[in-house]
């Protein structure tokens, strides 16, 4: 088992992939196994009482495959600290829980429909924080809407589903200047593609459940950070909310983030592919893709990102019924909420994903019916595209 060490004591590689390889599992030191034993313990027996061994007492607090992950997906992000939780959302919540009555957000207007309902329904509610829904994409907006109480700005990007980029170094240095955290979720680039904390971001969050896992099979969050300060008071939150991932989770997200880096450049030319055929087809209205030209944050991403990621956002030619025959006619694409495993996905977000999002709201940031958002997996390319095909061949318009 490896020691706890609050993941605060990484290697340094050049490269991600052995990063997500290498960092937080060394051998195990009593069997010598190449990969982390699984620790299925709930408690640790104490060399003498309050005296635990190498750091460990109790799997809530921390637990030895725990600790080995978030050693690991902290390396990945060019992080010190990472955090594991149950759920994206339970790390968001965690996060929140900074906060209290009184204190204001800004958060980006497109932000994940789950994250909009906590916001909206549930922490406004609850614990009297307030919010501000702000396209960071237009000069001055994120500027207008500071307050003498705003402590936090949270970012998405690219945001779910409409894909916008934001430029995190520009929004960090204003958060910054306001006295502000910035968050960024980076769960659609991937640490891969994107490394906020280089870019000044604070906090970064992901739902594991996507890329980092890449597998589909774990529900799971993570917070990766470098501020020592800031890593005490989330570590006491995980402790004391108690929203942890349990250990075979935690293999099983180690798992796959082994192989990040060998999906991701499957991810993103299978999704070039597909957003270049959509963008000629003649049902499709619309293709959002970071990596088109005509994408218009395109220049933004290829500034802070080292690849376009494997979403695309497609309006196509109708409504909700030209919407529906189009997804029931997919094979190899799944019609399921989620995104970012190695098999093809394709959602209906105005029904799916964010439909606890007021209708209002959804009209006014373009998640329309005609709306599709599709996640590439790593399939051949050839196949990919003709399932499309035959799908898009089904819509009678």
């Amino acid at each position: 088992m490896a020691e706890m060490n609050g993941s605060g004591c990484l290697p340094h590689y050049k490269g991600i992939a052995t990063a997500a390889l290498h960092a937080g599992q060394e051998p195990d030191v009593t069997s010598g196994a190449v990969i982390t034993p699984i620790c299925l313990s709930s408690t640790f027996a104490q060399e003498s009482p309050g005296k635990p061994r190498n750091g460990y007492e109790y799997s809530r607090t921390n637990n030895p495959t725990r600790n080995a992950y978030e050693q690991c997906v902290a390396a990945c992000e060019g992080g010190k600290h990472g955090l594991a939780f149950a759920s994206g959302s339970a790390a968001t919540i965690t996060i929140m829980h900074m906060f209290g009555p009184g204190d204001h957000v800004i958060t980006i207007d497109d932000v994940y429909g789950g994250t909009q309902r906590f916001f909206r329904k549930i922490s406004a509610v609850s614990s009297g924080i307030s919010y501000t829904f702000v396209d960071m994409t237009k000069e001055g907006e994120l500027e207008k809407a500071f307050t003498d109480k705003t402590k936090l700005v949270w970012v998405e990007t690219p945001t779910n589903p409409m894909l916008k980029i934001v430029d995190i170094a520009k929004v960090a240095k204003i958060a910054h200047d306001h006295k502000c955290l910035l968050v960024v979720d980076n769960t659609f680039m991937s640490p891969f593609f994107q490394r906020p904390l280089s870019l000044g971001a604070d906090i970064v969050v992901h739902s594991v459940s996507k890329y980092i896992n890449g597998h589909t099979d774990v529900v799971q969050g993570v917070i990766v950070v470098n501020d020592d300060t800031l890593n005490q008071k989330l570590r006491f939150l995980q402790n004391g909310l108690g929203a942890i991932p349990g250990p075979f989770d935690c293999f099983l997200a180690m798992r796959g983030l082994k192989t990040l880096a060998v999906r991701m450049k499957e991810h993103e030319k299978n999704a070039m592919a597909v957003a270049k055929y959509l963008e000629k087809h003649p049902k499709v209205e619309k293709v959002i893709y970071p990596g088109l030209p005509s994408h218009p944050q395109h220049e933004i991403c290829k500034k802070q990102c080292t690849g376009f990621g494997g979403m695309i956002t497609v309006l196509l030619k109708g409504g909700l019924d030209e919407s529906k025959a189009f997804l029931e006619n997919l094979k190899i694409f799944a019609v399921a909420e989620s995104l970012g495993g190695v098999d093809s996905l394709a959602e209906h977000p105005a029904i799916m994903t964010h439909a606890s999002v007021p209708i209002e709201e959804r009209q006014k940031l373009g998640i329309l019916d005609n709306l599709c958002r599709l996640s590439i997996g790593i399939e051949d390319t050839e196949d990919i595209i003709q399932d499309l095909a035959k799908a898009l061949d089904a819509i009678k318009v």
